[in-house]
C-alpha cells in the first residue's frame, strides 16, 4: 500500500513538472547586459539609485562619482524619488484604521553623449497597510519593510528595463 502512495506521489510530481515546462513557464535567470559600463546620476542620489548601484555586482561596472561620463556607456538619471504616505480608510470616530504607501521613480536613460534611449519615464508602486494606535512601534517597522520592498521591486523594474534597452540600443 505504501508503495502505491509513493508511485502515485512520484508521477503527479511529474505531470506537474511536465505540465509547467510544456507551458512555457520558465524561471527568471540573471539579466544579460550587453554594456559593460553604467553611470547611475546623481551620484550618491537616493536609496533607489544606492541599491540599484550594488544590484549590478560584478556584471557591469558602474562608475564612481569622479569619473567622467564618457567612461560610461549608458547613463541612468534618477530624475526623482518620492515617498508618500496618504490615509485611505478612519473609522467611525475619525480614527486612521489604513494607509497607502506609495514610492515613485521617475528616470531617463541616455548616452554619455546625450541621445536619449529612454525617455522621461516614471515607476510607481504602492502598498496598503493597517493602523493600529496600540501597535505604533509594530507598524513602524512594517512600514520600513513595505518601503524597502516596493524599492527592491523597482530596482528589480529598473535592471529589467535597462537590459532590456540595452538589447535594443545594441547593433
Amino acid at each position: 500500500m505504501k508503495r502505491r502512495s509513493v508511485l502515485t506521489l512520484i508521477s503527479q510530481a511529474s505531470l506537474a513538472t511536465l505540465a509547467l515546462a510544456g507551458c512555457g513557464f520558465k524561471l527568471r535567470g540573471s539579466q544579460n547586459f550587453p554594456f559593460s559600463s553604467i553611470a547611475v546620476m546623481p551620484h550618491p542620489g537616493g536609496a533607489v539609485a544606492i541599491e540599484l548601484r550594488r544590484s549590478f555586482g560584478g556584471a557591469v561596472r558602474v562608475l564612481a562619482p569622479d569619473e567622467p561620463l564618457d567612461n560610461a556607456q549608458m547613463v541612468i538619471d534618477i530624475l526623482q524619488e518620492q515617498r508618500e504616505k496618504t490615509v485611505v480608510g478612519v473609522n467611525s470616530s475619525g480614527q486612521v484604521r489604513e494607509f497607502q504607501l506609495r514610492i515613485r521613480v521617475r528616470f531617463r536613460v541616455r548616452t554619455p553623449q546625450g541621445k536619449e534611449l529612454v525617455p522621461d519615464t516614471e515607476i510607481l508602486q504602492q502598498r496598503d497597510i493597517s493602523f493600529n494606535e496600540s501597535a505604533v512601534l509594530a507598524k513602524e517597522a512594517e512600514e520600513a519593510l513595505l518601503y524597502r520592498d516596493m524599492q527592491t521591486d523597482i530596482v528589480q523594474q529598473l535592471m529589467r528595463r535597462l537590459a532590456a534597452v540595452g538589447h535594443a540600443a545594441s547593433p
